[in-house]
């Protein structure tokens, strides 16, 4: 099904300039969805669907309730935080720099945003969210989970995407010290692999689309060039350098 001089998206690969990739789980960008390369990287790729599937099928979250979101500025966050609007839902998003908040309440319209570099986390979740919780999406965990554990109301729908937080610990980390508010509130918390939805990528990615075209989704890419540079490029995810999708650029689109 592949055709020399294809633009391909492999299944297996990894940073080198060429590659041998089974045909299997490769796949051709949907680029009748009119959308440019990087599109098919971030918001109409992995990290749209991430959010598409995790916000949607687990956080499930309906008009008039609050919904916060970690790592909001992420190639991940950002787009669950704008499906939720989508949603009707009022939405409050966590991220390292005034930069960022100003880019989420800006550009992208949410509700209220934080700083947890500069600000005290569990104040001013209380602050931006008098009325509770409802769905939390988790991309952090550590002492930002627990502040999300204590503003939940009762019912409410963590989707568990990553816990970047703990991923370079070099000793073991404590769970959350308030685990018992999942049994008091009643709280769903669900991790997911997005591989798992699989058979229903085309749904998403045309909902995905849909709103890409109306302008109701807005995304950010953060293009570092030269193969060279991956391992420093790679770093940036765990210092917060990075807005919106890291990619690295082999070659010229």
């Amino acid at each position: 099904g592949f055709a020399e001089g294809d633009i391909v998206i492999p299944a297996m690969g990894g940073w080198a300039d060429y590659i041998t990739a089974p045909a299997k789980g490769s796949a051709k960008p949907p680029v009748e969805l009119g959308a440019p390369l990087p599109a098919f990287l971030s918001v109409l790729g992995m990290t749209g669907l991430t959010a598409y599937f995790g916000l949607l099928d687990i956080g499930e979250p309906k008009p008039g309730e609050t919904v916060l979101v970690s790592a909001a500025a992420g190639a991940v966050g950002s787009i669950a935080c704008q499906l939720a609007k989508i949603e009707g839902a009022r939405v409050v998003g966590i991220a390292g720099s005034d930069e960022k908040c100003a880019w989420l309440t800006g550009e992208l319209g949410i509700d209220g945003a934080i700083n947890y570099k500069t600000e005290k986390l569990s104040e001013r979740i209380r602050a931006l969210c008098p009325d509770g919780v409802d769905v939390y999406f988790e991309n952090v965990g550590g002492p930002t989970l627990d502040a999300a554990l204590a503003a939940m109301n009762n019912f409410g729908r963590i989707p568990l995407c990553g816990l970047i937080s703990n991923y370079n610990a070099d000793t073991p980390q404590p769970g959350p010290y308030r685990f018992g508010d999942i049994i008091m509130k009643r709280l769903k918390v669900q991790g997911f692999v997005i591989l798992d939805y699989g058979r229903r990528y085309e749904e998403a990615l045309k909902a995905l689309a849909g709103h890409l075209a109306a302008g109701k989704l807005h995304y950010k890419v953060d293009v570092v060039d030269g193969l060279e540079n991956a391992p420093d490029a790679l770093g940036r995810l765990f210092t917060g350098a990075n807005a919106g999708k890291l990619m690295v650029q082999v070659s010229p689109e």
